[in-house]
C-alpha cells in the first residue's frame, strides 16, 4: 500500500482554486468547480475528484479544454433546454443546466436539460444531489470521452464509463442517492490502483485480446486513462452474470447524452482529440404527482425499513445508497481527504508548471 497524506477539505479547495485562477480559468466557474470537485472526494469518490487535475491539465496543454468559454442557451422550451458547453471543463456549464432543470421543475414539475460541447463533468451523484437538496427528484448522466466499456461478445471497448447518478428527498433521513458507472468499475478506479499499489480485481478489466488483466500498470496509460486496447467490462463483468444489461445501460445513457444534445458518438471517431462529450439532466418535482410531504414521508419509511433488515452478517448492517458517501463525508470533513504518495507527486508537478504554490502537503 502506498503511504496516504491527509489533506483538510478547505485546503484542498484553495488548491484547486489557485491552479484554476492559473489557467485563466473564467472567474464565474472557478467556484462550480472547486464545489463539485471537493464534495466528490469529500464523499469518497476519489476517482473523480482531485485525482483527475493531472488528466485536466494535460487536456488544457494540448489546447483541448477552453479555460474562458462561451457558455449559452441554444434552445429553449419551458421544461427543456440545450446548452452548449463551450468546450469547458464539465463542472461549470453542468451546473448551471441542472440549476436551471430545477428552477424549470418548480415552475412546471419536471424539466430536462442536456449539454454538448462539454468535457469531464466529475462525479454525476452532485449535480444529482443538487435537485434533492431542493426537495427535488434528480438523474444526471453524461458519455465520456474515452472509449472504455468492451461490449458484451466483443473485443474492443466502444462506450465510455455513461455513468447514471439518481437522487430522491427525504423527510428526516439524508436523501437517497445512487451514483454507478455503467461499466464493472469506473476508469478511475484504475487509475487509484495504480496510485495505491493494488491489483485489479478479476473481471474489471481486459486486454485486447479479450483477456483477464491482474496488473493495474498494464491498463493505465499514466494519464487518468486505459492504454490503447484496454477495456472495461459492462456491470455485471461477464456474460453469464447478465453483462448485457450493462451494455443497455451504456448505450441509453449515449443516446441521451450523445444524440439528444448533438455531441459525437466516441465508439465511432478514430479521432478522439475532436471529441466533446455531452450530459443529461432530469428533475421532477414530487408535489405535481403527490401531497406536499407524502413522498419524502414514504421515501423515509423505505430507508428505514432498509436500515431495519436482518443482516445477513451481523458486523456487516444493511445500507442504503448513499450511506458509505455520507460515512466518508463525515469523515473527511473532520480528519482530511487521503491522497496517496503518488497522486500527491502528480500534484505537485501540476502545481510547478501552473507556477502556484503547492498546498497539499501543508
Amino acid at each position: 500500500m502506498t503511504e496516504l497524506h491527509r489533506v483538510p477539505a478547505e485546503t484542498l479547495r484553495q488548491q484547486l482554486r489557485s491552479i484554476f485562477v492559473a489557467w485563466g480559468m473564467s472567474e464565474d466557474l472557478i467556484e462550480p468547480t472547486v464545489d463539485v470537485m471537493a464534495e466528490t472526494d469529500l464523499r469518497g469518490i476519489d476517482s473523480h475528484g482531485i485525482g483527475m487535475m493531472p488528466l485536466y491539465a494535460e487536456l488544457r496543454s494540448q489546447g483541448r479544454i477552453t479555460m474562458q468559454p462561451d457558455i449559452k442557451v441554444v434552445r429553449e422550451t419551458p421544461v427543456t433546454a440545450l446548452i452548449d458547453g463551450g468546450n469547458s471543463l464539465g463542472h461549470g456549464p453542468s451546473t448551471i443546466a441542472m440549476k436551471l432543470a430545477i428552477k424549470k421543475a418548480k415552475a412546471a414539475g419536471l424539466a430536462a436539460v442536456t449539454v454538448r460541447r462539454s468535457r469531464h463533468y466529475g462525479a454525476a451523484g452532485a449535480y444529482a444531489l443538487m435537485a434533492a437538496r431542493e426537495g427535488l427528484i434528480g438523474l444526471a448522466s453524461t458519455n465520456a470521452g474515452s472509449k472504455a466499456i468492451v461490449p458484451t461478445r466483443a473485443k474492443e471497448p466502444v462506450f465510455g464509463t455513461n455513468p447514471i447518478a439518481f437522487a430522491a428527498p427525504a423527510k428526516n433521513n439524508k436523501p437517497f442517492v445512487i451514483d454507478m458507472a455503467t461499466s464493472t468499475v469506473a476508469v478511475g478506479k484504475v487509475k487509484l490502483a495504480v496510485y495505491n499499489d493494488k491489483p485489479l480485481p478479476d473481471g474489471w478489466v481486459v486486454d485486447p485480446n479479450g483477456a483477464g488483466v491482474g496488473n493495474a500498470a498494464d491498463a493505465f496509460d499514466g494519464f487518468g486513462r486505459l492504454a490503447e486496447g484496454y477495456g472495461v467490462t459492462p456491470l455485471g463483468g461477464l456474460a453469464s452474470l447478465s453483462s448485457h444489461k450493462g451494455y443497455g445501460l451504456a448505450g441509453m445513457v449515449e443516446i441521451l447524452c450523445s444524440m439528444l444534445p448533438g455531441a459525437p458518438f466516441i465508439g465511432a471517431m478514430d479521432d478522439k482529440s475532436k471529441h466533446h462529450t455531452g450530459h443529461f439532466f432530469l428533475v421532477i418535482d414530487p408535489s405535481a404527482f403527490r401531497d406536499e410531504g407524502e413522498f419524502e414521508g414514504e421515501v423515509d419509511d423505505m430507508i428505514n425499513h432498509l436500515r431495519g433488515l436482518a443482516p445477513a452478517d451481523p458486523n456487516l448492517p444493511v445500507l442504503v445508497p448513499g450511506d458509505p458517501e455520507d460515512l466518508a463525508y463525515a469523515d473527511r470533513m473532520e480528519n482530511g481527504v487521503p491522497v496517496p504518495e503518488m497522486l500527491m507527486q502528480a500534484m505537485a508537478g501540476v502545481c510547478r508548471d501552473a507556477n502556484v504554490e503547492f498546498l497539499l502537503r501543508g
